[in-house]
């Protein structure tokens, strides 16, 4: 488990979240990249240790954490199950639903903010791959797809969003993380494809929404690979620093 100085987990976004909050986050990312692998029992007790705090918040984050199937809860602790592959497709039907959803929506509403709001996350995004700040585009990536299913003003829709977006989150993290290593050029096809949500949304066509969605969506065999590729990277820094 990485010491206090190497979490996985941008400290700079939990700047108010609660002690088990920024457990369950770091512990999320762990499992997710297979730095805690699957089968790996967690003692309350240690995990308080290491994270120098109370057995408190790790129960919260146990919890927490049961509550997505990462882990299953024991007396004084938990095993870890893991992420899947078709788990992590399960996660993008999701987010293909929703999104097929709120499309349909937004073809009945004004969305002339709304296009003016996903332009400016979208500059952002462009700043973030000119400076190689993985951390930064997977916020603004998260926030791009966010804004567009706040703007239908769904509490059920956001529901949904809300409970598979910090497995998700964790996920696009690590995924990006070594796209910048690995695949920066791919980049150009990322900002591409966004580009074409915005003017599926601001000309309301189904077919042009239609074609985003599937060039966004249709490549999940390759951000599985990603995670992939992330669990190995991270195995071989741990083993480097074992040597």
């Amino acid at each position: 488990m990485p010491n206090k100085k190497e979490f996985l987990y941008p400290q700079k976004w939990l700047t108010k979240a609660s002690t088990g909050d920024r457990v369950t986050s770091e512990l999320r990312m762990q499992i997710i990249s297979g730095l805690i692998e699957s089968g790996t029992k967690l003692s309350e007790n240690q995990l308080a240790a290491e994270f120098d705090v109370s057995r408190s918040p790790i129960r919260e984050a146990l919890k927490t954490l049961a509550s997505e199937n990462m882990i299953r809860l024991e007396r004084m602790g938990a095993v870890v199950i893991g992420l899947t592959e078709k788990e992590i497709e399960e996660i993008y039907d999701v987010r293909l639903l929703i999104e097929t959803f709120v499309f349909e929506r937004l073809v009945k509403l004004d969305t002339s903010d709304l296009v003016r709001e996903l332009s400016k996350i979208l500059e952002m995004m462009k700043v973030a791959i000119k400076y190689k700040d993985a951390d930064e585009f997977s916020y603004q990536d998260v926030l791009f797809h966010e804004t567009i299913i706040r703007a239908i003003n769904h509490s059920y829709i956001m529901m949904i969003w809300n409970n598979a977006k910090p497995v998700m989150e964790a996920f696009i993290l690590l995924s990006m993380r070594v796209r910048f290593e690995e695949k920066y050029e791919d980049f150009e096809r990322i900002i591409n494809n966004h580009e074409l949500y915005i003017e599926a949304i601001k000309t309301k066509n189904r077919d042009l929404m239609i074609q985003s969605l599937h060039q966004n969506f249709d490549d999940v065999q390759g951000k599985v690979d990603d995670l992939w590729m992330s669990q190995q990277m991270l195995s071989k820094g741990v083993e480097q620093e074992n040597d």
